[in-house]
């Protein structure tokens, strides 16, 4: 992509770069949202990647999410967000494999939301968090959702109803960011984690990613019984495939396992 492309890419080995790079704050309008979807939807299907790292460009933003300068001019709040939905993530189907956001800055509204969106929330020391909607006369509609099962209820309220803000460490403490560092130490961070994802087993990762979405609103009987009786996908191909024999083999021959992703 080129230098002024909202999204900007880089693959090393396995892992995909996602940089989002539209200035001043990371804003997202309709068609950022869009190539972003088609960006997670690549990282989904390209067999060669395994893990995605999500950040924001320069020190201050992660991503305050939805563009209101560009609603203002015309981009419908209820238009065409992509193939992912809003931000390319919180919608796309299959997307089983690890995605990790690297929160540099201030992550608020629809950034927060595609935060929330990945599997594990690294985060500069200096970062903050919000969903500052009521004060727009708006719904944080995924946040809505996804907020209160992830942290306490009363927390996630508080946040959705009062528009107040967390810094770092009360985000930290209320457990929907894993991990904070220094922001000259976040980057390398982030790829020390993408790095051990990418050396784990792909087929496991998604069945892990599947079989949660699927039990989020099941039963936990039936949920199991989906699982033992492998009747998700992923969950039956991980069965059937060499490297659900791989891990067995490397413990007995005292050795590393060499997943193949078959």
């Amino acid at each position: 992509m080129s230098a002024q492309d909202p999204i900007q890419t880089s693959i090393r080995g396995s892992i995909l770069h996602v940089t989002m790079d539209r200035p001043k704050a990371n804003a997202i309008d309709l068609a950022t949202s869009r190539i972003m979807g088609e960006v997670f939807r690549d990282f989904r299907d390209n067999p060669d990647l395994r893990v995605a790292i999500l950040t924001g460009a320069g020190e201050k933003f992660f991503c305050p999410g939805w563009d209101l300068k560009a609603a203002n001019d015309g981009d419908a709040v209820d238009g065409d967000y992509g193939v992912g939905g809003f931000g390319g993530l919180q919608e796309l189907p299959h997307l089983n494999k690890p995605v990790i956001a690297a929160v540099n800055g201030i992550c608020c509204g629809g950034g927060l939301e595609i935060a929330l969106s990945c599997d594990i929330i690294l985060a500069a020391d200096h970062a903050t968090f919000a969903l500052p909607e009521i004060n727009s006369g708006t719904v944080a509609d995924a946040a809505t959702i996804k907020l209160p099962k992830r942290i306490p209820y009363h927390v996630a309220m508080e946040m959705l109803l009062t528009g107040r803000w967390l810094d770092v460490e009360e985000a930290q403490r209320w457990g929907f960011v894993n991990h904070v560092y220094p922001a000259a130490d976040l980057a390398n961070k982030a790829r020390e984690m993408a790095e051990v994802l990418a050396a784990g087993p792909p087929l496991v990762y998604a069945a892990i990613k599947e079989i949660v979405r699927d039990a989020e609103d099941a039963k936990f009987q039936d949920a199991l019984n989906r699982v033992t009786q492998r009747q998700l996908k992923t969950v039956d191909t991980l069965y059937g495939s060499e490297d659900g024999l791989e891990g067995f083999r490397a413990f007995s021959e005292k050795r590393d396992p060499v997943w193949k992703g078959r």
